[in-house]
């Protein structure tokens, strides 16, 4: 490694009110240019269904495939068996297995009611949403955790016909431990399509992808801005932006183990936010002198991206006064991960209101949350955590209120109704439960 890269030391007491504002600020991507580029896609797969695939898949994919070759085959999950590595098999089985642990274990009941008042019961049905398709992104690599943790909430959720969406490679095949872990997560409609044009192809339906009522998992921003685009169509939830940790340390952690964790999500490239938080001076000084032997055991690149995003203002060390100062930062930086470093990090969590995750303790690295601990992956950024939450099995699923009256329920709460309907003017709505009625 021929440069170390300099780390920013942000003192929380030394900085203007502006300057800490800074700090909680993401990559702003502008999606208007995106907007603009997916119209053209999504009307052709529009009209065009599955010739636009063909065409689509050889112009960003390079795969030369033809229209018969856009669903996945038997005979490409055999090949992908037999080509993977058996320990490779092993653990995206084993990290299944936990996933779909995980996820049972959130599965709602099927239905409760509670008599709020005499003859008046209320309640919630659950069931599946009907058609689902989670997607898998190939542009930087293959990410078959993502298929594990998209896939398995959807088929523990129950939904009749999930699907899996993922962009084919110059082989015209999909990614094998993409198409293993489809497999194990009870997944076998796969078809090759990505970005945008996987989006349109679950919006409108092709004459081989069904049309579907979802879709979800992380993408570009051409999957983002086609999401958009075609909301009201295909439901979708909030889109998850690059990768952002905060390492919390107390002065009981270990600096160098606080060092190693703040690499994991800083590693994901220059947009990424990282920062350890400590009101502990020995820990970050002791941290920040630890980097150096972790970048000796990474690549360039990823020193490369590490080091961009420590050494701006998205990223690097935050020094606070006091606990209090810290918890305060993180609860309105909202990160999308949360780890925290002590001898007794439950003590911590009671002060933590906004996370996607959070991680307790030196032997909980997110790298094992990432791939198999069994909480979901996919989680909220930017800040989202102050409203929203990971992906889950309730967002394959969809409730409905259910209401019974008895008659002596309806006798309470029929002349209440009729004062209300008068005050609002709808005269229907008091007249339903008037003398009219004949009850």
């Amino acid at each position: 490694m021929s440069e170390v890269p300099k780390v920013a030391l942000h003192e929380l007491a030394k900085l203007s009110s502006a300057e800490r504002q800074k700090l909680l600020l993401r990559v702003d991507v502008d999606l208007d240019p995106f907007l603009e580029g997916v119209r053209p896609i999504i009307e052709a797969v529009r009209r065009e269904g599955d010739a636009a695939l063909v065409r689509y898949a050889k112009m960003y994919d390079r795969a030369e495939i033809d229209a018969s070759g856009i669903a996945a085959s038997e005979a490409d999950f055999d090949e992908a068996f037999a080509a993977l590595d058996p320990d490779m098999i092993k653990t995206l089985d084993y990290a299944a297995d936990n996933i779909r642990r995980y996820h049972e274990a959130q599965l709602p009941g099927e239905m409760w009611m509670k008599e709020i008042r005499p003859g008046v019961l209320v309640g919630e049905r659950y069931t599946p949403i009907d058609s689902v398709a989670v997607y898998a992104p190939r542009g930087k690599g293959s990410f078959p955790s993502m298929t594990l943790m998209t896939a398995i909430p959807a088929v523990v959720a129950g939904v009749p016909l999930p699907i899996l969406l993922t962009p084919a490679g110059p082989d015209g095949k999909v990614d094998a431990a993409t198409l293993v872990a489809a497999k194990l997560s009870g997944i076998t409609r796969v078809y090759k399509a990505g970005g945008a044009v996987a989006v349109a192809a679950a919006a409108y339906g092709t004459e081989t992808v069904p049309r579907c009522c979802k879709f979800e998992g992380p993408g570009s921003p051409w999957v983002v801005a086609a999401k958009r685009q075609l909301q009201g169509l295909i439901g979708s939830r909030v889109a998850a932006g690059p990768s952002e940790v905060i390492v919390f340390a107390d002065d009981t952690a270990d600096p160098r183990i606080a060092a190693l964790d703040l690499l994991i999500e800083a590693e994901h490239g220059p947009d990424s936010s990282a920062f350890l938080v400590t009101a502990s001076r020995r820990v970050a000084e002791k941290a920040l002198a630890a980097l150096p032997e972790f970048w000796r055991e990474m690549s360039a690149l990823r020193v490369g991206y590490a080091g961009t995003v420590l050494g701006g203002t998205r990223g690097g060390i935050v020094l606070a006064a006091s606990a209090a100062e810290a918890y305060g930062f993180i609860n309105d930086y909202a990160p999308e991960h949360l780890q925290i470093l002590s001898k007794t990090p439950f003590e911590h969590l009671a002060h933590i209101r906004n996370a996607s995750e959070i991680l307790l303790g030196e032997y909980a690295p997110g790298s094992i949350a990432n791939y198999l601990m069994g909480p979901n992956a996919v989680l909220p950024t930017g800040g989202a955590a102050r409203y929203s939450s990971p992906l889950g099995v309730h967002d394959f699923m969809k409730s409905a209120s259910i209401g019974h009256v008895t008659q002596g329920g309806y006798r309470e709460m029929a002349p209440h109704t009729h004062r209300f309907a008068r005050y609002e003017g709808f005269d229907a709505h008091a007249n339903a439960v008037s003398p009219l009625r004949g009850l």
